[in-house]
């Protein structure tokens, strides 16, 4: 009787040990997907972002009369081969050289094109930031999963890595420069 007692006690820790794994993996996936949805987000409010840039571009040119290059590099942006961190940090820059041409030619605000640009620019910035706000979210999330015990044991089986927030910073690095603008 004392077998069977002790092969029934071990029964349950091993399934108490099975739910548990199960759970943390469980977790530690549904983090990884939202973190995958969060980037989809993050990819096409940065294409709208570039798209929106690029129309910028044109009507400015056409209706001011500006220099080919004020927008230095624009053009060749799609080719580079850079993080979704740097791709948003290059257009912010642009984004500013834009308002900087609005705000001294504030004829151009009265354009109706303009006018339409400026309301899509709001909408694609606040998508942007939600967008990035729930990658993090989730980001931090699993990467406390990750340190925590016992899905730490989990993350490693299945190889689970800890993940920088979108804005590239690496709080266990030794760079002290990641908080630059």
């Amino acid at each position: 009787m004392p077998i069977l007692y002790s092969f029934l006690f071990m029964f349950i820790i091993a399934g108490a040990l099975g739910v548990l794994y199960i759970y943390n993996y469980n977790k530690l996936q549904h983090s990884k997907t939202k973190i995958e949805h969060a980037e989809c987000l993050i990819d096409e409010s940065l294409r709208n972002k570039y798209d929106l840039v690029s129309k910028y571009e044109k009507l400015l040119k056409s209706e001011l009369d500006l220099d080919k290059n004020f927008l230095k590099d624009f053009s060749k942006l799609k080719d580079e081969d850079i993080s979704n961190f740097e791709l948003d940090r290059r257009l912010t820059e642009y984004i500013n050289i834009i308002s900087k041409v609005k705000s001294d030619n504030e004829s151009i605000l009265e354009n109706k094109e303009m006018k339409k640009l400026i309301s899509e620019e709001k909408k694609v910035d606040e998508k942007l930031q939600a967008a990035k706000s729930y990658y993090n979210k989730y980001t931090s999330e699993m990467n406390d999963l990750i340190r925590a015990f016992p899905s730490n044991i989990v993350s490693r089986m299945h190889g689970f890595n800890v993940k920088a927030f979108f804005d590239g910073k690496n709080m266990q690095d030794d760079i002290i420069d990641d908080f630059k603008l």
